[in-house]
């Protein structure tokens, strides 16, 4: 497969992007780079080979997710330097 002119444009197209037409060239070239990198992947044998789901052997050493109240809702607002009734005020950020 080769991107010509007029499939960079199509994609310039759709993903709403402005080439400038003296870059066209060079990102013609990267494109086909890229294409031209891939389709050497496809050759590679792969038989027999497992898919990876994470590059090591490595376990998760993530502890239990166990649900614990840790802080009450009175200690938690208790710091706040400004507070309303039962919720956190914070400045507007948003009109």
């Amino acid at each position: 497969m080769i991107i010509d002119k007029d499939t960079l444009e199509k994609m310039a197209h759709l993903s709403r992007l402005d080439l400038d037409k003296d870059k066209e060239e060079k990102m013609l070239k990267s494109m086909n780079d890229i294409v031209e990198w891939v389709a050497k992947l496809e050759e590679v044998d792969t038989d027999g080979v497992e898919p990876l789901t994470h590059m090591t052997g490595e376990q998760s050493v993530w502890r239990e997710d166990n649900a614990a109240k840790t802080l009450s809702h009175e200690d938690a607002l208790k710091n706040a330097p400004k507070k309303d009734a039962d919720f956190f005020r914070v400045p507007k950020v948003l009109e």
